[in-house]
């Protein structure tokens, strides 16, 4: 067998077995291939392999920890605020107060939106006086982050007109190449009346991908927009397990939706998600307050309904300007950053070896153990890593090693009464528990404020520096004690090397 396809081989025996053959004694490529019916059978195998294989890669770089706009760049956007719309639906010019509230409302709703999508710390700000600029660190998928931030009132419901359909299915069998242009317009507008317009009707494939499967033509006019749409739920059909959204109108919303599907029984209606006809189904009844979504990913549902669930825009919203930024500090910051930490890691030894003897390794022990929870800690809830977050990390090495300090001179104390080893540690841990937490919990309160009234890079380090003292904590009380316990419990120690006066 070739090498890398190895996994063949426990294909074919699955399949040798179940059809009750005889399985050969030596797997070679012959003997691997005649398991299979024909040729189509092994390639949907090899295909399944390697589309599990990268799907699994993808979801192991959604575990990774994400570096910020400093370290790994990111998209940077300019959102343009349409407010002369925004007050030709109100019916009269805005005021300074009606401006103003229409961006601090449309700021709230992308802040909302994008904490929703789980996109991890985001620059969100005004800019000017009809502008919101957007920073989103990391390889974000800007086609993604548009849907996000501009999909709300693109879902709209719009009838199929099926004589119009006709006569567009006619002329495009008589003109294949040249009915539509590079844009998708009739070259011949005249082909269908002047209400209706052509629309590419997608699905999903396999892979989860846009896949065209045809044209159809409707109404221009709108039979209900996505705007009425109150509630939202990403789920699978009870039948063959495909997403959908069920969704809820407002009574407005119902209303509309009434009119229309009791006026057009026997008819199709569209879904369109941003000119793309996702799904086409008749109505069979008039259809009041509720309805579902069909032709979406999974993904796509769970996205679709987050939208649909986020409070309207007050005001459209139009891309200014939309650009990728590299780091500006790059792969040298990161490096030095570790180094940094290194290097505090290194310095911290030298320090608790020299003046703690062998019980400064527990506390370097400790501070590992700090680290790793750190970092895991940063990667399960999908935080982001800015130079900002690092030195909050740095910063808490510190602290962790002054949690040990105040431990070990408590047991020197102790080991100078000639108390035992086991006494003196109880009794150390004992007394330093409550300075070491009065001291880490005031810290903590402040790192809490930081982070909720902060914003940016003073996010980042406040959120750092909490994750650092919780991780510190744990580490310096529960973990150093461990491995004091252990070294009494189990290797039978009698005596304690925390100091060059006692033993």
């Amino acid at each position: 067998m070739p090498e890398g396809l190895d996994f063949l081989v426990g294909e074919a025996k699955k399949i040798k077995k179940a059809g009750k053959e005889p399985v050969p004694e030596r797997w070679d490529a012959a003997a691997v291939l005649s398991a299979f019916v024909d040729r189509n059978e092994a390639l949907s195998i090899l295909e399944e392999y390697y589309r599990n294989k990268v799907f699994a890669l993808k979801d192991l770089q959604k575990n990774a920890v994400q570096l910020g706009l400093d370290l790994s760049g990111g998209l940077s956007i300019v959102l343009q605020a349409n407010l002369d719309a925004y007050a030709e639906r109100l019916g009269h010019p805005l005021n300074e107060e009606e401006r103003n509230g229409a961006i601090a409302q449309a700021l709230e709703v992308l802040n909302n939106r994008i904490d929703r999508f789980g996109l991890t710390e985001p620059v969100i700000r005004r800019q000017g006086v009809d502008q919101i600029y957007i920073e989103i660190p990391g390889a974000a998928d800007p086609e993604r982050i548009n849907d996000i931030i501009m999909g709300k009132g693109s879902l709209t419901f719009q009838m199929v007109d099926e004589e119009a359909l006709q006569a567009f299915d006619n002329y495009y069998r008589a003109h294949p190449g040249t009915a539509l242009d590079a844009q998708g317009n009739l070259t011949d507008p005249t082909i269908i009346p002047s209400d209706c317009v052509v629309r590419g009707v997608y699905t999903k494939d396999r892979y989860g991908l846009d896949e065209f499967t045809g044209y159809t033509v409707i109404k221009k006019e709108i039979g209900l927009d996505g705007n009425h749409i109150k509630e939202a739920r990403a789920e699978r059909n009870n039948l063959d397990g495909r997403p959908q959204v069920n969704f809820q109108l407002d009574p407005e919303g119902a209303d509309i939706f009434y009119k229309l599907t009791s006026a057009n029984i026997g008819k199709r209606l569209a879904t369109v998600l941003d000119d793309r006809v996702r799904s086409q189904a008749t109505i069979q009844s008039a259809i009041s307050d509720s309805g579902q979504l069909t032709g979406f990913s999974a993904e796509e549902s769970a996205n679709l309904a987050m939208i649909l669930r986020s409070a309207a825009l007050p005001v459209e919203l139009e891309v200014a300007n939309q650009q990728t930024i590299g780091a500006s500090m790059g792969e040298d910051t990161i490096y030095r950053g570790l180094y940094a930490l290194l290097g505090g890691l290194a310095a911290v030894l030298v320090f608790m070896l020299a003046f703690y003897k062998i019980s400064g390794v527990n506390a370097v022990i400790a501070q590992l153990f700090n680290i790793f929870i750190m970092f895991s800690i940063l990667s399960a809830f999908n935080f982001t890593l800015t130079l900002p977050s690092i030195a909050g990390f740095i910063l808490t090495i510190g602290m962790a090693v002054d949690a040990n300090v105040i431990i070990f001179e408590r047991i020197k104390e102790e080991l100078l009464s000639k108390k035992s080893r086991k006494a003196a540690v109880e009794a150390g841990f004992n007394k330093a528990f409550w300075a070491i937490m009065d001291a880490n919990i005031t810290t903590f309160i402040a790192a809490v404020f930081l982070s909720q009234l902060g914003s940016g890079p003073i996010q980042g380090f406040a959120v750092s520096l909490a994750i650092g003292v919780f991780s510190s904590v744990f580490t310096a009380l529960f973990v150093s004690r461990l491995i004091f316990d252990f070294g009494t419990d189990v290797l039978g120690s009698k005596s304690v090397s925390i100091t060059w006066r006692n033993k």
